[in-house]
């Protein structure tokens, strides 16, 4: 049976001034390997993306967003509508508290900025958004990935958290490739070294598992 997935990807932006922004190093590039595989294996896909040069894959239905709460009005509209909710979008955790509305001179030796912090999307699936389907987490990681991810699940009730440690240079961040661990409530499962693309399949069919045991 063909399910329609929800997927996020990318970094976001959080603007400083009109001409400055917060964002990280995520290249978007495993979250469109996630968004074209499901859409090659026929399934139906709406993907959520921050800023990102990338192609969009063929064959999915995708909403651009920059900032971290664009991101959560989108989940927030379109979740309902899926079966299967995949978050690999590296979302800024933190704000600036106010943005100014003229470009910020450089006057100062120094300069302060105060952040707030952004709505948890991840965190908000199950309890305001009432999801329902199968929810799958990703957890980027520079120290303790594993304990760290499934704290995540459980704090997130998640079905599934993807861990991988991000202060590897040869996976990861602008990487072709990752190496990830599978994390789910009662066990852990270690997927090889491989290109995005093929990593992505078998999360896909790993998400698609979970959730025919939920039906």
């Amino acid at each position: 049976m063909k399910k329609h997935f929800l997927i996020t990807a990318g970094p976001t932006r959080e603007a400083i001034d009109p001409v400055r922004y917060l964002t990280n190093r995520s290249s978007g590039k495993m979250g469109y390997a996630l968004a074209g595989a499901a859409a090659h294996e026929g399934h139906r896909v709406t993907l959520i993306s921050g800023p990102c040069d990338l192609d969009v894959p063929e064959g999915v239905d995708f909403l651009p967003v920059e900032s971290a709460k664009e991101m959560y009005d989108a989940v927030e509209h379109y979740i309902s509508k899926t079966d299967i909710a995949i978050f690999a979008a590296a979302v800024a955790d933190y704000r600036p508290a106010s943005v100014p509305e003229q470009k910020i001179k450089k006057e100062a030796d120094s300069l302060t900025l105060e952040l707030v912090k952004n709505p948890d999307i991840l965190g908000s699936a199950r309890k305001k958004f009432a999801f329902t389907g199968t929810l799958v987490g990703f957890a980027a990681e520079t120290e303790n990935a594993l304990t760290n991810a499934r704290s995540k699940l459980v704090r997130k009730h998640c079905d599934l958290i993807v861990a991988n440690d991000v202060s590897r240079s040869d996976i990861g961040f602008d990487s072709s490739e990752n190496e990830v661990t599978l994390v789910y409530p009662d066990h852990e499962l270690k997927l090889p070294k491989e290109n995005k693309y093929q990593l992505a399949l078998d999360i896909i069919e790993k998400s698609l598992e979970i959730n025919a045991l939920r039906q």
